[in-house]
């Protein structure tokens, strides 16, 4: 199983190591392995939560996402990504940004490749940032939700889900805090901030609206009801559907790559070494997206899901934090496994309980529980 769930990853991380070991020597292969890693722990809760939506794609979709969407994660978010950001910012032509990339030069060195990508940050981090904002207000206003992990915060907001387009407001007036409080430019960080939510909006909703008109395939009488929680919840997708389930899944993707690719220019400033680490660890996320899928471990630690989301919305503040301020990228990858690993044990100490008939909540909550499972 794990072989043949992570084969490819650990198939391209030798050709990757090796590459870099006979082409920059030593240096090279250790400053690709540091950003394989980096990514690795950055993206965790995104592998969660594309494992939520990928178990609702259709087999065509699924093989889609693993073998399409691995290409556009790996060379196009990671490598032509970044080239067409500089480009656009600075309004360099694509071979001139080629060059910049080439001639490399650090964040500090005004003109580089690196400083022009920094320069960026602040709308870069305005759309990402509102794009998972989004994603985790709609999941937390949910009022369908079937478990509560932080019961103490959620049962109550998730009943404020009542108030229509709640997300929407909060999500905006999030942005226009910080950007009249931490941008230097707060009119270009507001419309990188409205595109954001924009995005997210419309592939939601297209999402939505291909479910609700049939688009899922033969298994659509098994579909579950759509919730408010996104196009996570689309059951056995196909057509057009599947299509925005696919897109869906690769601007979140982005969302998750933009903190990594402006932060690794801090422990590299080769555009390939960047690119090489960092498609690496987009490697493993994909195969661990898999293994979640396989394994049904979203099934049997049923917080997982929480923790993932709660580490979603952590980083979209980290990332409209940033707007103004420097947050290091070891905070942001920490503050992600801390929440994952706390809804790991609670989900652990869940499975323990339910064998009586309960559930136990993080915030020592006991919910009676329908059907109990064996003791694990």
């Amino acid at each position: 199983m794990i072989l043949r769930t992570f084969g490819w990853s650990f198939g391209i991380t030798a050709v990757g190591l090796v590459a870099a070991l006979l082409l920059g020597g030593p240096e090279a292969l250790v400053l690709v392995a540091i950003l394989s890693i980096l990514e690795i722990s950055l993206s965790f809760d995104n592998a969660v939560v594309n494992a939520k939506i990928l178990v609702r794609m259709s087999d065509f979709w699924q093989k889609i996402f693993l073998t399409i969407g691995i290409a556009i994660a790996v060379f196009g978010m990671r490598l032509v990504f970044p080239l067409l950001i500089v480009g656009i910012t600075a309004q360099l032509s694509p071979i001139e940004a080629i060059r910049l990339a080439n001639e490399g030069g650090s964040a500090e060195e005004e003109g580089s490749y690196a400083y022009l990508l920094h320069e960026a940050h602040p709308d870069i981090a305005a759309f990402g940032g509102l794009f998972l904002l989004m994603l985790f207000l709609d999941w937390l206003f949910d009022e369908e939700r079937e478990h509560h992990w932080l019961g103490f915060l959620e049962r109550p907001l998730a009943r404020l889900g009542q108030l229509d387009a709640l997300a929407v407001v909060l999500g905006l007036g999030a942005l226009a805090v910080a950007a009249e409080t931490l941008a230097e430019e707060p009119g270009e960080v507001l419309l990188s901030g409205v595109l954001g939510v924009m995005t997210y909006l419309l592939v939601n909703g297209l999402g939505s609206l291909f479910e609700s008109q049939g688009a899922l395939g033969d298994d659509e009488e098994d579909a579950a009801p759509a919730r408010r929680s996104g196009p996570s919840q689309v059951a056995k997708a196909t057509g057009k559907a599947g299509f925005f389930l696919f897109l869906y899944l690769e601007v979140l993707d982005a969302s998750f790559s933009f903190d990594g690719v402006i932060g690794a220019f801090a422990i590299s400033n080769n555009i390939y070494i960047i690119a090489a680490g960092l498609g690496i660890g987009a490697m493993y996320i994909r195969s661990l997206t898999v293994y979640l899928v396989r394994k049904g471990t979203l099934s049997q630690y049923i917080y997982l899901e929480h923790g993932a989301h709660w580490a979603i919305g952590a980083l979209a503040v980290i990332m409209l934090v940033s707007i103004g301020h420097e947050v290091p990228e070891v905070v942001t990858g920490l503050i992600g496994v801390a929440f994952i690993g706390a809804a790991l044990l609670s989900s652990l100490q869940h499975n323990k309980k339910v064998g009586h008939g309960e559930v136990v909540t993080l915030d020592g909550h006991i919910e009676e529980h329908e059907t109990a499972i064996p003791r694990v």
